[in-house]
């Protein structure tokens, strides 16, 4: 009873603020309501999830959700961990180094999205531009990086993955400093090398930190928005369109609430299976222990 009772301000935030918006959302879904209608809210059934599926716009949302998920995943989980197993010296100013990389972290993504405008500023005169024209010796001609096609998204997951890897590398320092070191003793007393340790026994201690870190930024890939907003407004020819970029346009734009609420039950779906099996990779590994 006391449990429960201490309980009950959790569980009340959860129900005011995640569960009833959610329900809301549901009902909404299953309706034809809009903000600029003065009609009465009606119940169409399934007939906004059978329009969004239709959607060009949210199909395409859902490819850029997913090559960005494909991509950074991998990419800032393992730089996360290169960057941890660096700072997990026992070296001088390695606390500065600490902060520098987990700095960007906390600036908002509004700020970050237009210090990487000007970065990525087209003309001889743009940061990224001047940069890889003096690496290529002149060669590199200048672009417009946010309004071309096939460099606005990986320009995209560029700036995500510098802001957001401090968080990451700071998991992956937490689950380094976890790990006995009578096991690296061990290994080196059997005469094994440096990358043999961590092969052996770094990555099979890291496994289920890495899988949290990957969960993790999984999420937050589909969650991508502010810099979409920013930078680009979904485009050029919706290269950079995501799912939630979709849902804020059919609600704030289109003025169609019930087809912003279908997207998010969508979103929050997607989000629900990676979380499941998530959790599922950990029970298996806590099974094998």
């Amino acid at each position: 009873m006391v449990a429960w009772l201490l309980s009950v301000p959790a569980l009340t935030g959860l129900a005011l603020f995640i569960a009833l918006p959610f329900c809301i959302a549901v009902w909404l879904s299953f309706t034809r309501y809009r903000l600029d209608s003065p009609l009465p809210i009606s119940f169409v059934g399934i007939e906004q999830y059978i329009r969004i599926f239709t959607d060009q716009g949210f199909l395409r949302g859902l490819v850029n959700n997913s090559i960005f998920a494909l991509v950074i995943v991998p990419l800032q989980t393992a730089a996360a961990l290169g960057l941890a197993l660096l700072v997990n010296r026992p070296l001088r100013a390695m606390t500065l180094f600490k902060t520098l990389f987990f700095l960007p972290v906390i600036f908002p993504m509004a700020l970050v999205a237009i210090v990487w405008e000007l970065i990525l500023a087209p003309g001889p005169n743009g940061l990224m531009n001047a940069f890889l024209s003096g690496l290529s010796m002149g060669l590199w001609k200048p672009v417009d990086f946010l309004h071309h096609t096939g460099l606005a998204l990986p320009s995209i997951m560029l700036l995500s993955l510098w802001q957001g890897v401090g968080f990451q590398m700071i998991i992956m320092l937490a689950g380094l400093q976890s790990i006995p070191t009578s096991l690296y003793e061990a290994a080196r007393l059997d005469g094994a090398g440096p990358w043999q340790q961590f092969i052996h026994i770094t990555l099979p201690q890291l496994k289920n930190t890495i899988i949290f870190v990957a969960l993790v930024t999984t999420i937050l890939a589909f969650r991508l928005f502010d810099q979409i907003w920013i930078l680009t407004q979904g485009g050029p020819n919706q290269a950079t369109t995501t799912v939630m970029f979709e849902a804020v346009r059919a609600v704030f734009r289109r003025q169609d609430v019930a087809r912003g609420a279908a997207m998010s039950v969508v979103f929050f779906m997607i989000v629900l299976l990676i979380t499941i099996i998530q959790r599922y990779f950990l029970r298996q590994e806590r099974e094998i222990e």
